[in-house]
């Protein structure tokens, strides 16, 4: 008897503590979380129909919108065309309202249209990417290209307007992703029919616009990426010099900052950015013989420059060509008499000149005068660099504490020695 107990139970399955078969409560339970929870497919189908629905009446495309971009986030959806579709006719219809808007006059957020601009060429390529991956038999189907081509390349020159605005805002990583994004259209396949890069005649300069944006963000791979084609802006070809030797310089890649400079030396001598940075790299290095053959040069193009004549006369004291240094130095006052380097420099030459001499061990009445009148000379300069740099005390206030000294100018002196103790 309690055998065969045993084996109907085996037969019957196992019960759960309420006393009914485990299989049949686990289908039940099945059954009834099918009967509560729609599919998966089906919640997707409502989904993208309330969207149709939402972009055909023009209505409420902020959620149309939000909701297919949520469906393609999922790995599952990235090749579903009618989706990619809806999520770009329901920025077009949010761009053609405020398009509208703008147009009547009426009150509406510049920026955000010029955004949608962006986000339609955005979500074009992409979807014109997903059109190009070969379908399983292996086919390429492109459905939609022709169409958001031919309606992208009307509104194209938004991408640049909206750069141009956001440069005029200061918001340069916003223009750039215009510039940026106007300029690759010339690369995408999307617009091959159209040619762009041999037929916008608007890319050099969008290019240059892309290169003055990331160099003010100081974004060294933003500047350079589109260099190449902004080059071709002779307009800006100096300027975009500058902003490539900028940024060469950031990136310490020493060879090209130099090139850059000397190509912009060598185009326009007179432009002020090359010459002192061209200068300054050869005295850096202490090369000064090619640091004085780009002042010659300049020199030939606008002898009376006090720029140029300044940076000979520093040149030459770097040398210690004491005579040549004065000369220049008194040309470059003569010139503009306020600049206080050519002061300092012919100040010291005598100086300098003057304390060589006394160096002798034999001095005579003869070297004596000698070493008094480079004294004499030497003050003039001085006092009037003093006064053109009275915070430089330490390279004025020993020369002329010594020139005092040796010249018995007792008042002077006593003034000039109390500022040197308060050093």
């Amino acid at each position: 008897m309690e055998i065969n107990n045993r084996l109907r139970h085996k037969i019957s399955g196992y019960r759960s503590k309420w006393g009914y078969p485990f299989f049949r409560n686990l289908a039940s339970v099945l059954l009834w979380m099918l009967l509560l929870v729609p599919s998966a497919g089906f919640a997707q189908k409502k989904e993208i129909q309330l969207a149709k629905d939402q972009v055909k009446s023009g209505k409420n495309l902020p959620q149309a919108q939000a909701s297919m971009q949520k469906l393609l986030a999922d790995s599952a959806n990235q090749n579903n065309k009618k989706i990619w579709n809806l999520y770009f006719d329901a920025v077009r219809k949010q761009y053609e309202q405020g398009n509208e808007k703008l147009y009547l006059k009426q009150k509406y957020d510049t920026a955000q249209l010029f955004n949608f601009t962006r986000q339609l060429f955005e979500i074009a390529q992409q979807f014109d990417s997903v059109e190009m991956v070969p379908n399983k038999k292996g086919k390429v189907e492109i459905e939609f290209r022709k169409q958001h081509a031919d309606y992208l390349s009307h509104i194209r020159t938004n991408l640049l307007n909206g750069g141009l605005w956001f440069l005029g805002k200061k918001q340069y990583a916003d223009s750039y992703k215009f510039f940026d994004r106007y300029i690759d259209c010339a690369n995408q396949p999307l617009f091959q029919s159209y040619d762009y890069s041999l037929k916008d005649k608007h890319l050099p300069l969008a290019a240059y616009y892309a290169v003055y944006s990331g160099y003010k963000m100081k974004d060294p791979k933003a500047t350079l990426h589109h260099s190449y084609v902004a080059l071709k802006d002779t307009v800006h070809y100096n300027y975009m010099l500058q902003y490539l030797a900028e940024t060469y310089y950031l990136e310490k890649d020493t060879a090209r900052y130099l090139a850059s400079l000397k190509e912009g030396f060598e185009r326009v001598p007179t432009f002020p950015y090359f010459f002192p940075r061209l200068v300054e790299f050869y005295v850096d290095i202490n090369q000064l013989d090619s640091a004085m053959a780009v002042v010659d040069k300049a020199l030939t193009i606008v002898p009376d420059s006090d720029t140029y004549l300044v940076a000979k006369s520093n040149i030459l004291f770097e040398q210690s060509k004491l005579q040549e240094c004065i000369k220049v130095s008194d040309k470059a006052i003569s010139v503009n008499e306020e600049l206080a380097d050519p002061y300092y420099n012919a100040g010291i030459c005598y100086f300098n000149m003057a304390v060589e001499q006394d160096k002798s061990s034999q001095t005579s009445r003869k070297v004596r005068e000698q070493v008094d009148a480079n004294y004499r000379k030497a003050l003039p300069y001085l006092v009037k660099y003093r006064k053109l740099q009275p915070d430089e005390q330490s390279k004025w206030a020993f020369p002329l504490y010594t020139i005092y000294l040796n010249l018995n100018m007792g008042k002077e002196f006593d003034e000039i020695d109390k500022i040197m103790k308060k050093r």
